[in-house]
C-alpha cells in the first residue's frame, strides 16, 4: 500500500495553490482573456478540491480508522470517496491514494 500523504507533500500542494492565485491576480490586472483567467480559477478549484480529499482519507486512515469495528467502514467510505471524485466537475484526474488502514480483530 501506498505511504500517506505528508504534511510536507500537502503544504507543497497549498503553496503551488497559493502561487496560482498571485499569478491569476496578475493576469487579471494585465487585462489577459477571460477564458485563460477561467482556465487558472478551475486549476485552482481543483488543487482544493484535492487538497480537501487527501486531508478527509487521512483523517479516516488516523481517526476513524482506529475504530476497531470501523476497519470495514474505513475501506468502504474510501471507495465512496473514489467513486465520487471520478465524477466530480472539478477533480479530473484525481485519485485517492489508498492509505494502509488497521486490520480489523478476527471474530
Amino acid at each position: 500500500m501506498p505511504e500517506p500523504i505528508s504534511q510536507e507533500h500537502l503544504r507543497a500542494r497549498l503553496s503551488r495553490i497559493e502561487g496560482q492565485i498571485r499569478g491569476i491576480a496578475k493576469m487579471l490586472e494585465s487585462e489577459r482573456p477571460c477564458e485563460d483567467v477561467v482556465t487558472q480559477l478551475m486549476a485552482v478549484r481543483s488543487g482544493i478540491d484535492t487538497v480537501g480529499a487527501l486531508v478527509l482519507d487521512q483523517h479516516l486512515g488516523a481517526c476513524i480508522g482506529h475504530d476497531e469495528r470501523g476497519g470495514v467502514q474505513v475501506e468502504s467510505l474510501r471507495e465512496s470517496m473514489r467513486m465520487w471524485w471520478r465524477f466530480a466537475p472539478g477533480a479530473a484526474g484525481f485519485a485517492v491514494a489508498p492509505m494502509e488502514a488497521p486490520v480489523p480483530p478476527a471474530e
